[in-house]
């Protein structure tokens, strides 16, 4: 005897979600699959800081002050919330058309361009879209089946469409768009800090060593601090940099993808539709604006049944028997059947006659119309 039963195993919308993404944590932390130099900006900001405050801190508290150390770890820890924030969040995903979707989008297009000869080429797929008295076109994505957003575009490392996408930043393994832009630009403004805080005071550390035991001595028993000192060197260049670029474009509320492109300057001399004219404003709508949710939901549960096959057996003792029940003939032989032991036969190893027209007993043989007639042995088992 087989049973059927059906199991449900809750499937996450994280674990069907297209796209070069990398989960963690049932579906909450959300990166790139290219996370190598991700580990690499951690190694780095990580290991300077360790250095810094293992050697130079407690020799610059006792000397200058005891705010030094404490300044420097607020600047560390809000470094690398930022770091972590940026790097395990939905930059703005725009997810896939359904097939459904898809299959409407395309007779749209089919509709507003009609039939295309064979051998041209078919017409861009575009949409116009009013902005701010600007005209901005909707670029059709034959990834992901859907008409973007505006600001929005593709990624070709992480193969998602991104909402106000500005670009994909290997240091902290993740896009930057529209939902962790604000977390980037914090990240690198505070980093900028950190190694110019940690820079500056090294230079103190050695020039207030150089005093006591000469410059030379100082290099040669604080290996430590010339390796700060060369990493922050060489990061505050492009750390530094990249603030400044990053920060011009927050006042002018456009995106690097839209400043590679040449979106608003350039040959086409368009204004830019989403600056407020304003820089104060321009901020404010970029950093302090209202963070919209994700629209991936990634936690979101997916039902799939899985049946399973269960065999079980009834098995009966000697001493138990079904209860009787009005035996017909052939079942009054089957019931003397029984082997010795009291157990019954299989079903296979019992006879079970055929009866035919000519063998049935006669109240059972009448013709078509005709009432059937007790007989006599069948009114004495009534009475």
């Amino acid at each position: 005897m087989s049973v059927m039963v059906a199991r449900k195993k809750v499937v996450r919308k994280w674990e069907k979600l297209p796209g070069r993404n990398t989960f963690c944590c049932d579906g909450r932390i959300m990166m790139a699959r290219q996370k190598g130099i991700f580990y690499l900006t951690l190694f780095l900001i990580l290991g300077t800081c360790a250095l810094f405050f293992a050697f130079e801190c407690r020799y610059l508290a006792v000397q200058l002050s005891p705010a030094i150390p404490v300044f420097a770890a607020v600047l560390f820890l809000f470094a690398m919330a930022t770091l972590l924030r940026t790097s395990f969040s939905d930059p703005g995903v725009i997810p896939r058309a359904l097939p459904d979707e898809a299959a409407f989008i395309e007779m749209e297009i089919e509709a507003t361009n009609g039939t295309v000869p064979q051998g041209q080429r078919p017409p861009p797929r575009i949409k116009n879209f009013q902005i701010n008295n600007q005209i901005v076109k909707l670029k059709y994505c034959y990834t992901c089946k859907i008409f973007r957003p505006p600001r929005a575009s593709h990624c070709s490392i992480c193969d998602n469409c991104v909402e106000r996408f500005d670009h994909h930043c290997p240091w902290v393994g993740n896009c930057v768009g529209k939902r962790n832009y604000r977390y980037f630009y914090l990240f690198i403004l505070s980093l900028s800090l950190l190694t110019i805080y940690i820079f500056t005071f090294n230079i103190v550390y050695v020039a207030l060593k150089s005093l006591k035991i000469g410059f030379l001595n100082t290099l040669k028993e604080t290996p430590g601090t010339v390796l700060e000192v060369l990493i922050c060197f060489f990061t505050l260049w492009s750390v530094v940099g990249l603030t400044g670029f990053h920060t011009f474009l927050v006042a002018l509320n456009q995106t690097t993808n839209e400043d590679i492109k040449g979106s608003w300057t350039g040959k086409n001399r368009v204004q830019n539709p989403y600056s407020h004219g304003n820089i104060v404003k321009n901020c404010c709508e970029v950093l302090c604006g209202p963070l919209p949710p994700s629209v991936l939901d990634r936690r979101g549960i997916l039902q799939q049944e899985e049946s399973t096959a269960q065999e079980g057996s009834c098995l009966q003792g000697p001493g138990t028997q079904e209860p009787p029940a009005t035996q017909g003939p052939g079942q009054a032989q089957e019931g003397g059947m029984k082997q010795q032991d009291g157990s019954i036969p299989p079903p296979s190893a019992v006879p079970v006659p055929s009866m035919s027209d000519t063998e049935m007993p006669e109240e059972k043989q009448r013709t078509p119309g005709e009432l059937p007639v007790p007989s006599p042995d069948a009114g004495r088992a009534e009475h």
